[in-house]
């Protein structure tokens, strides 16, 4: 599905997030992680203060899909990419992974020659492959969820 109006982009620290921003990307994660997933877990796990924020919203301030950078040595050795979502209304129109390729780019020009290991749910193993990454451990449960450790090498 095309949108007729290209989303916005933000990439933002968490000290330059403003409140609003930050409720509107927890709501989004709920949303998707909780509530449709149906898997209570805790999201807010103390990582957030730490991550690079990125996200594409709509006209009207909607979240239509986000990820956080985490830096080495927060979840792995090297650079993480997390909580990556595409909200209901994001859905359909590529914006999964033009999401991915923006944070890859963000995690090479902030952490130039290590690799980006991601904890993915097993489902989207194709779409990682796709992005370069290769499973290195797993299928594991996190959350009664199936996902895979992956791993993206430095870029050559």
């Amino acid at each position: 599905m095309q949108r007729s109006t290209p989303p916005n982009w933000q990439l933002r620290t968490f000290e330059q997030l403003d409140v609003a921003s930050l409720y509107r990307l927890i709501q989004a994660r709920v949303a998707v992680f909780v509530v449709e997933q149906t898997c209570p877990y805790q999201e807010l796990d103390g990582r957030d203060d730490q991550s690079i924020h990125i996200w594409a919203e709509d006209e009207n301030l909607k979240v239509l899909a986000y990820a956080r950078l985490l830096p080495p040595g927060l979840s792995y050795a090297e650079p993480s990419i997390g909580r990556v979502l595409t909200s209901a209304a994001g859905r359909g129109c590529g914006l999964g992974r033009e999401l991915m390729q923006r944070a890859l780019a963000e995690c090479e020009s902030r952490y130039p020659g290590q690799g980006v290991r991601i904890s993915a749910q097993q489902y989207l193993e194709d779409f990682y492959r796709g992005l370069g990454f290769r499973t290195v451990r797993g299928p594991y449960l996190e959350d009664d969820i199936p996902h895979l450790e992956m791993l993206r090498p430095a870029a050559e």
